[in-house]
């Protein structure tokens, strides 16, 4: 035997623990340069039959593994689920496999083995271990694993620890114990508006960006700050408004989460009119996604309908300017909204873009094309409409393209004038008037899908 070197106990060579030439190191410990005294440190194990037991939850085969004078306190080798570029010799870059560190408390957090996870702390595992950059706690949070964060919890695990990514397991909570788990970390001491390292975001944050209705909910009444600045400037209700809508079929589910998110801020006190560090506003990233109800709200809590960003778009640009997913949105009800709140109309010139880019929602350009008294389209502007359009949507490009340097109606153009002269104050004016409903709805721009 090499001199200075002490042989393993079979429960050592059991596990595949690999030691380094100082003795200290081969029970797992290390001297402290301070204080001279050796301190734990975890082994390095890569038996795969341990490997095994811990992933599948074997229970029984773990108690076999880890008798009580065993230490659970190890770290495991694993392979990257995908292959990353690394370099080599001679500047060569090629796809390889990691090897990435964890313990056994981590994989037993991360999928839920909550029997596993106390046996392996009643084996001395430290509950805020982080080899690979996260503790056990995120991963159970990652998982949705309420059982599991109760009792690394109650282990005395720190639920304001932030991973390599610089956020909290507050930031990282998922799944179906969400709520559960955020409950826990909040019980526990986690800090409701504690910011991640780099984006400064808060868990109120995340949860708008996601859409998640009832955990915003809870972090509002639990203190969590509606106005709370991330690194971009972007509150939680800019990302509630931004909220994207993945395929048409989930348009109105998205709308309607993101319409409660953005309820929910607005009566905890969030600033309906904040602008990040680009100068965008709640109005322009929710007409961007094409949220009708949300504009609509947001309008009626007084906002600024004709403030620009730092591109100088509006929000009546940023609605005309929406990704086509928007179209399972019905963005004429956006746009007629901005309308009738006094947003600055489209300039003329710019009419024949709108119309080629918006052909298949013949309502949009409806309601754009009633807010003049004159058609402001050159004669070629048919050629911008494809045949298949011209022909589903007959009735209306037919009278769209007969006004070209035609007047239109008297009716049409009385309603102009009045629309003009009360300007600014439109959208509190117009229900004031002693009009037949009819009439109210043909001011505020109603759909007949026909021009006159």
């Amino acid at each position: 035997m090499p001199r200075g070197r002490k042989s393993l106990s079979p429960w050592e060579h059991h596990l595949g623990c690999l030691p380094s030439t100082p003795a200290c190191r081969v029970w797992g410990l290390q001297s402290c340069p301070t204080q001279g005294t050796p301190q734990p440190s975890p082994l390095l194990c890569r038996d795969m039959a341990l490997q095994n037991a811990l992933y599948t939850g074997d229970l029984a085969r773990l108690q076999e593994l880890f008798p009580p004078s065993s230490t659970a306190d190890l770290v495991l080798e694993s392979q990257a689920a995908e292959p990353r570029w690394s370099s080599h010799q001679r500047g060569l870059w090629s796809l390889t496999y990691e090897e990435e560190l964890t313990t056994p408390l981590h994989v037993a957090a991360s999928r839920g083995h909550t029997e596993v996870l106390r046996l392996l702390l009643r084996r001395r595992a430290r509950p805020d271990s982080a080899p690979g950059g996260r503790t056990a706690l995120h991963e159970a949070c990652v998982g949705g694993h309420t059982a599991c964060v109760h009792v690394l919890l109650v282990a005395g695990a720190d639920p304001n620890i932030p991973d390599q990514d610089g956020k909290r397991p507050l930031h990282l909570c998922q799944g179906p114990g969400t709520l559960e788990c955020a409950e826990l970390l909040l019980r526990f001491g986690a800090s409701v508006n504690g910011q991640s390292e780099e984006e400064k975001e808060t868990p109120l944050h995340v949860a708008a960006r996601l859409g998640h209705v009832e955990l915003a909910d809870l972090l509002l009444r639990r203190g969590a700050c509606p106005d709370a600045r991330d690194s971009e400037g972007w509150t939680p209700l800019l990302a509630a408004c931004d909220t994207r809508c993945q395929s048409p079929a989930d348009a109105e589910a998205t709308t309607t989460r993101c319409l409660q998110l953005c309820r929910l801020l607005l009566k905890a006190g969030a600033d309906a009119d904040a602008a990040d560090r680009d100068k965008r506003r709640p109005l322009h990233l929710a007409c961007r996604r094409g949220h009708a109800a949300v504009v609509e709200l947001l309008l009626s809590c007084g906002v600024s309908v004709n403030a620009m960003d730092y591109g100088g778009h509006t929000a009546l640009h940023c609605a005309l300017q929406g990704p086509a997913t928007a179209l399972a949105q019905s963005p004429e009800n956006v746009v007629r909204a901005l309308l009738n709140h006094g947003a600055v109309r489209v300039w003329p010139g710019a009419l024949p873009k709108v119309l080629e880019r918006w052909c298949t929602s013949p309502r949009t350009i409806e309601v754009l094309m009633n807010t003049y008294s004159g058609m402001r389209l050159p004669e070629e502007a048919m050629g911008l409409v494809p045949p298949e359009t011209l022909q589903n949507h007959q009735r209306f490009y037919s009278s769209l393209f007969a006004l070209v340097r035609q007047p239109r109606s008297l009716q049409h153009l009385s309603r102009c004038v009045l629309r003009s002269h009360l300007a600014s104050c439109l959208p509190h004016a117009l229900p004031l008037l002693p009009l037949p409903p009819r009439l109210l709805r043909y001011l505020q721009l109603d759909f007949e899908d026909v021009l006159y």
